[in-house]
């Protein structure tokens, strides 16, 4: 009998994961290296947010709480929802937990039996399928192409939907890609979805607040009330309030769902921390000045970097909607050779080659389902990024 469980078989690592982790190896070895491997924005938390976990400390908020979360963060996520995204909740409607991840794990838990199916599209996120499969799912992969902005197109939706569909888990902005749905383009997704009452969404609007010039943020549900009743929408305070290290993330649906979300949670973790739940609070409901610096900064970078990554022979860089990576397409590089006589005959040849030869770390795109790309990640200084594509514009031109 194998100790280990069979499970973990249909389970990869994640790519992202890893690379940050040889990135950080180099480093340690004395390389200088630079990581554009990570999703995690290098801003400092919000003073006012900061604050406000000092003083629940003070105050003595440290014991557990209630698994789906402390009253307050509770109120202050329905108020959110209707301020920003025109969706009414109630509080009791609402769930807390240790980070998005922890939430999209718990959903999928609490629903799915061996058999039922749930689409993802690619490029995706590198956790989407792996919890599925975990929680005794199949994942179904359609693709969003490059010639599509990496946007899923209602007729692929369509054509991918069978009786044993139970969720579709939709991304926007999305990490890897930075894509990002209009409000029309949002809606011809969710005519198909309506025509399929058996379908629930599980949409991660996580990167919310990160979409720039004049895009405007929708979510399913403020697009088509009739989804209201089978979709969970799911975000953080991670990547807008740069509080990845506090572990908050929360979402909302049918009150049938968050129960037994929160009966699996109850099993699991019990209440997200005390005092990141307190300062969430404040992030939800205090001052929102940041969010204009963040995105000022973001989009400057993007537009850097896209430009930088341009001028690389072999590679191309759409320009996305939002998030902070691009997903830059190396196929014009694919069955060349490095002048260290390595042929690239894939994605991961490429970012391992560039982070051996040239110090920058990069995720392969067949990590995500979709190559051959590469994920970059512009959340650091303009002088690093303009450093790192340098490199990868040298690194390109050397190829043969």
């Amino acid at each position: 009998m194998a100790f280990l469980a069979d499970t973990l078989s249909r389970v990869k690592p994640s790519a992202t994961i890893m690379m940050t982790q040889k990135a950080r190896d180099l480093k340690a070895k004395g390389r200088d290296v630079i990581s554009l491997s990570v999703g995690e924005p290098d801003f400092d938390t919000p003073d006012n947010v900061k604050n406000a976990a000092i003083e629940a400390i003070r105050r003595g908020e440290t014991k557990y709480t209630p698994v789906s979360g402390i009253p307050q963060l509770r109120e202050a996520i329905a108020r959110k929802f209707k301020r920003e995204n025109e969706l009414d909740y109630k509080p009791s409607q609402t769930i807390v937990g240790t980070g998005g991840k922890h939430v999209i794990f718990n959903a999928l838990m609490a629903t799915l039996n061996p058999g039922d199916e749930v689409i993802v599209v690619a490029p995706y996120w590198v956790s989407y399928p792996e919890m599925v499969g975990l929680c005794s799912g199949t994942p179904v992969i359609i693709e969003a192409s490059m010639e599509h902005d990496f946007k899923l197109q209602p007729e692929v939706l369509e054509r991918a939907i069978t009786p044993k569909t139970k969720w579709i888990i939709l991304n926007s902005p999305s990490n890897p890609s930075g894509a990002a749905y209009s409000w029309d383009e949002m809606k011809k997704i969710t005519d198909v979805l309506v025509r399929h009452p058996h379908v629930w969404v599980l949409t991660d609007d996580m990167y919310e607040h990160l979409t720039y010039g004049d895009f405007k943020f929708v979510t399913p549900a403020q697009v088509e009330p009739n989804l209201y009743e089978r979709t969970l929408t799911m975000n953080g305070v991670s990547k807008a309030y740069a509080m990845t290290g506090w572990r908050i993330g929360y979402a909302a649906g049918p009150e049938k769902l968050i129960k037994a979300m929160d009966f699996v949670q109850g099993q699991q973790t019990s209440g997200a921390c005390s005092i990141a739940q307190w300062a969430s609070v404040e992030a939800l409901d205090g001052p929102q000045d940041h969010l204009k610096v963040f995105r000022k900064a973001f989009e400057e970078r993007r537009d850097l970097v896209v430009s930088m990554l341009n001028q690389a022979s072999g590679l191309k860089c759409p320009k996305p909607e939002g998030a902070f990576y691009v997903y830059p397409s190396c196929e014009g590089t694919i069955g060349k050779t490095t002048k260290s006589g390595k042929r690239i005959e894939t994605d991961e040849d490429f970012v391992t080659e560039l982070l051996e030869q040239e110090g920058v770390a990069a995720v392969h795109g067949s990590a995500f389902g979709l190559g051959p790309n590469l994920r970059i990640s512009y959340a650091t200084s303009n002088e690093a990024l303009e450093e790192a594509c340098r490199r990868i514009q040298r690194f390109c031109g050397e190829l043969r």
